[in-house]
Formats: C-alpha cells, sequence, structure tokens
C-alpha cells in the first residue's frame, strides 16, 4: 500500500490508495502469534504505508490525486491543506510543484502524533502545521487561500472550506466514499445498516458542497481491489485506520484474526474493495 498514490515508497482507510507488492499472492509467513505480534509493534504514526510492502496491495485510482496536487500546487498563491496527516502527500506534491509552489503554504492536523510528524516533515519547507480539532472551524481568515486541498478528510466541513476560499478559488481533495474495504469490517463487526456510510456517498456531498456555495468542476468515483496477504497486516492496518473497527485490539478479536489466518494460510489473500472519489469544486 502506498498512501501517496504516486508519491513513490512504501489507505485512511483513511487508507493507503497505492500499491505495494506485487499483487500475486505472498505476505510473511510466520506463525500465528509471531504475525500478531509484527502487526501490534509496528507504530501507526503518519500516513507512510510502507511497511506493508509484500504483505498487502491496492489498486491506485486513476487519477493519480497526489500528482495532480502537484500541478495545481504549482498554480496556487496561497494553499492550506487540510487533514494532512503526516504531511507525506503534501511534501510530496510540493516537491513536483517546486520551484512555483505557493509563496504561502498551510496545513491543519488534528492527531498529535501525526501534528508532530508532519510538523518535522513540512517544516523545512517553511510550512506552519496548525494543530486543529477536526471537527472545528478553520482558524483562519475568510478568503485566505486561492486553494484548499484534503486527502481522506475524515468529515469535509464544506461551509468551512467555502469561508477560507477565495471567490474563484479551488478545492481539490479525495476523499474515501461509502462501504470502503466494509469487506474487513464486516467480517469482524457483522453487516453494517446503510446508514453508517451513506454521508461518504459522492452524490450526497455533490449537494453539501453545492449548499455551500462551491459549484463542483469534477467528480469521479471509483472501487478498488486491496487484498491483506497475512493477518499480521490486518492487524497493523485495523491499528492504523483506527476508525474502521473501533476499539479493535488483539486481544478482543483473537478468535477472529486466528479464524482469518486460516483463511488466509488455505486460500490465499483475504479481498475487500476501498472507495474513493476525486473532487474539484470551485468557490462562485
Amino acid at each position: 500500500m502506498d498512501d501517496r498514490d504516486g508519491a513513490g515508497g512504501g489507505g485512511q482507510d483513511g487508507g493507503a490508495d497505492g500499491r505495494t507488492g506485487d499483487g500475486a499472492g505472498g505476505g510473511v509467513r510466520g506463525s500465528f502469534e509471531d504475525l500478531l505480534a509484527e502487526g501490534t509493534a509496528v507504530p501507526t504514526e503518519g500516513w507512510d504505508f510502507s511497511w506493508f510492502e509484500g504483505r498487502a496491495t491496492e489498486a491506485r485510482p486513476s487519477w493519480g490525486y497526489a500528482m495532480s496536487l502537484a500541478a495545481r500546487l504549482a498554480g496556487a498563491s496561497a494553499a492550506l491543506d487540510v487533514q494532512t496527516g503526516g504531511g507525506e502527500v503534501l511534501d510530496f506534491a510540493l516537491g513536483r510543484a517546486a520551484p512555483k509552489a505557493p509563496v504561502l503554504t498551510v496545513a491543519t492536523e488534528g492527531w498529535p502524533a501525526n501534528v508532530a510528524k508532519a510538523t518535522a516533515l513540512l517544516r523545512p519547507r517553511g510550512i506552519a502545521v496548525v494543530a486543529t480539532a477536526e471537527d472545528a472551524p478553520l482558524p483562519f481568515a475568510d478568503a485566505s487561500f486561492d486553494l484548499v486541498s484534503s486527502r481522506h478528510p475524515v468529515r469535509p466541513l464544506w461551509q468551512e472550506i467555502a469561508r477560507v476560499l477565495q471567490p474563484g478559488g479551488t478545492y481539490f481533495a479525495q476523499h474515501v466514499g461509502p462501504r470502503s474495504v466494509f469487506e474487513l469490517v464486516e467480517y469482524f463487526l457483522g453487516p453494517q445498516p446503510g446508514e453508517v456510510s451513506s454521508s461518504r456517498h459522492p452524490d450526497r456531498e455533490r449537494a453539501e458542497a453545492e449548499a455551500a456555495g462551491l459549484e463542483i468542476v469534477d467528480l469521479r468515483a471509483e472501487r478498488l481491489r486491496v487484498e491483506f496477504h497475512d493477518v499480521g497486516a490486518v492487524v497493523h492496518f485495523l491499528r492504523k485506520v483506527v476508525w474502521m473497527v473501533p476499539g479493535f485490539t488483539v486481544e478482543a478479536y483473537r478468535p477472529r484474526l486466528r479464524a482469518l489466518h486460516e483463511r488466509i494460510e488455505a486460500d490465499g489473500p483475504f479481498v475487500a474493495h476501498s472507495a474513493r472519489h476525486l473532487v474539484e469544486a470551485r468557490r462562485r
């Protein structure tokens, strides 16, 4: 999995939107207990998914978000990246946009571990990372930016996005769509009601964006194959993307994890499908 989508190297579900491994199966061989220990020991901060190399795969969206963001940054004068995670996607995109990167670029992030990681990564570029809760108003004046971006926001704050955009400014983002990786979610939690994911549907987001005063310029959705090649990869994924199975711990789900380990050993990778949509909107 490559969370940077074309950034090279190593999914909110929040998850990764790239691919690592060769997609031909494999994974890491080991005992059930050894794989659990590996998946539990790996640090979870940031959105670098390089640890999954050879252990999990996810197909890329066709639009190549990070490279597309780089092109838009090259044409912007003041940019804001909302919920930047560990800053990896923004750092990559700015590197490709140089030397025409915006004069002013700012990022926000709500998770303290990611704030620290993004600050360390982005400070050398002169970018401030502002710590703010994901559901809090954006701490910026009206019409401050001509470009607002976000990759896999927990929930897009459409009124705030419209407020901080200049007239004619652009919101460019990749969102997680409805029932993303739900094969894995429902393996652990059982069938989920439709309303659990309906708020992520692109048609609903279109309506919410338009109600906030934004005009949708482009809206594309894709479902992408995901494969988990060993139970350690599943453990690390659920520890990293904590909203997939809330309260997940190895001990709480040990019987289901053992059954999943045996299933993968016997039948091959556990297959799921992520949902992604590209959003480009303009402030009227």
